[in-house]
């Protein structure tokens, strides 16, 4: 055997081949198109015809529900507003503020347009996920909840007689999401913004005190992660939508001329933007790795919402890529383009988003630090859960092997801030998109199945007006 062969040179081989097959793609006029963007795009285009556009038509429901928070002798454990709120938190992170960036730079302002289609056509997806989590969950003897994918993928397979394949599917679900929830990279691109803005330089302290954080919430479990999740949403949005406010006041003459860009763009990009295949597919493939309908992370969360009726927290959980890619995203679009930051030579992905605050106000970088701290830390707890969840649904309900994934989890959320770690993003980035394979093959199993019971809703909403 080579003495030079080592451990992290077989996993950054085993990482590498992984990644080909799971981002495998395929060019179009030069443009390279993944499969699992194929599958999860082309599922919410089927989800939102079959349902009669629900992401439409469901829009104004679906608000009208977050109203009454609480469900009063409903099973769950958290109330429907804190389950999109954790839910919300998972999603709504770094790719929000560095990932449309990199969509903007490689397809222009055009890809904004996409990335908003593609995130109103998230929005039935999450609708068929989150609906189909609450009908097939567990109530545990102790009233706390199992429910997620790895449930009702079971169900599916069983409905058609192939329940070895469904079992297997689940199982290989729960792994998916144990390996996808590791937070490294949320936690290395906020020591990395603290790191620019600061000077402060030790990776292993700023870990250990992120591992900590993290640590003081996920002990209590899921209802300690909503109640910080259910504050923690607000006060992060708020604080970057009034930074990009601020931000787009100070060009507000130009807006109009930038919307216009961005419609233009979508339509008639410039050829080195890769035309019009290329343009479509940068703005299909920011939303879809930001607000993750089709991944089957938030479906965990969605699953212990305090509700009777499964379909109403479908219609909560629709509101997810409204508010993570056609509000957050475009928001941050839209900065960037007034700016003109995507446009400067030798800024890549945070740096275009950190220089289009900073032209503005020389400050705003600290206030964009604070935001991606916030992004960042609120998505690491809310995945902490999903990973708990699929570690249950492995080796059972027992409090100590529990216990025992909550001390690992902060273990790797320490080393999240130590530079050269690429090999394991590439491999997280890896299992979060097979969780996308079993996930979507069952909700097209039980689509009939949502149709139905959205039916029977639609008409018990009439006889109680």
């Amino acid at each position: 055997m080579n003495s030079d062969f080592s451990f992290q040179q077989a996993f950054e081989s085993l990482t590498t081949q992984l990644a080909a097959i799971v981002f495998y793609a395929f060019d179009i006029n030069g443009v390279s198109i993944p499969m699992v963007l194929i599958w999860l795009v082309s599922g919410a285009l089927v989800f939102t015809c079959y349902l009669g556009f629900i992401n439409v038509r469901g829009f104004g429901h679906a608000f009208s529900l977050l109203k009454n928070n609480k469900r009063t002798g409903a099973n769950g454990e958290i109330t429907p507003f804190q389950a999109l709120s954790t839910a919300l938190s998972g999603t709504v992170g770094t790719g929000n503020i560095a990932g449309v960036a990199v969509a903007i730079s490689l397809g222009g302002p055009g890809a904004t347009f996409w990335m908003i289609v593609a995130g109103l056509l998230g929005m039935s997806t999450k609708f068929v996920e989150c609906t189909l989590a609450v009908k097939y969950r567990q109530i545990n003897a102790d009233g706390s909840v199992s429910g997620g994918p790895m449930y009702y993928i079971k169900a599916a397979l069983d409905k058609f007689n192939l329940p070895v394949l469904g079992s297997i599917l689940a199982m290989a679900f729960s792994v998916f999401v144990i390996f996808g929830s590791a937070g490294f990279v949320h936690v290395n691109q906020g020591f990395v913004q603290v790191k620019t803005v600061t000077g402060f330089d030790n990776a292993w302290l700023f870990g250990a005190i992120y591992a900590f954080l993290v640590g003081a919430v996920i002990i209590g479990g899921l209802k300690s992660i909503a109640r910080v999740t259910s504050k923690l949403v607000p006060l992060m949005c708020g604080i970057y939508l009034l930074a990009s406010v601020l931000v787009m006041l100070t060009h507000a003459s130009a807006i109009p001329s930038a919307l216009w860009l961005i419609v233009q763009g979508a339509f008639t990009p410039e050829a080195g933007y890769g035309g019009f295949i290329g343009v479509l597919i940068q703005g299909f493939r920011r939303a879809a790795y930001s607000n993750e309908a089709g991944i089957g992370s938030s479906p965990i969360a969605h699953a212990a919402a305090q509700t009777k009726e499964p379909v109403s927290q479908g219609f909560i959980g629709l509101l997810e890529p409204f508010i993570d890619t056609v509000v957050i995203c475009t928001i941050t679009a839209l900065v960037i383009i007034l700016t003109g930051a995507y446009q400067t030579p030798g800024l890549d992905g945070v740096q275009i988003t950190s220089g289009a605050f900073a032209s503005v106000f020389s400050w705003f970088p600290w206030v964009l630090m604070v935001a991606l701290l916030l992004f960042g830390f609120s998505t690491v707890i809310s995945w902490s859960y999903y990973g708990m969840t699929g570690w249950r649904y492995l080796v059972g309900q027992d409090k100590h092997l529990t216990q025992l994934y909550k001390v690992l989890f902060c273990f790797i959320v320490s080393m999240g801030a130590v530079p050269d770690v690429m090999a394991v993003f590439d491999f997280i980035d890896s299992m979060i998109f097979l969780m996308a394979v079993p996930n979507i093959l069952a909700l097209y199993l039980l689509l009939p199945e949502v149709k139905a019971d959205l039916k029977t809703y639609w008409q018990k909403q009439q006889q109680a007006r």
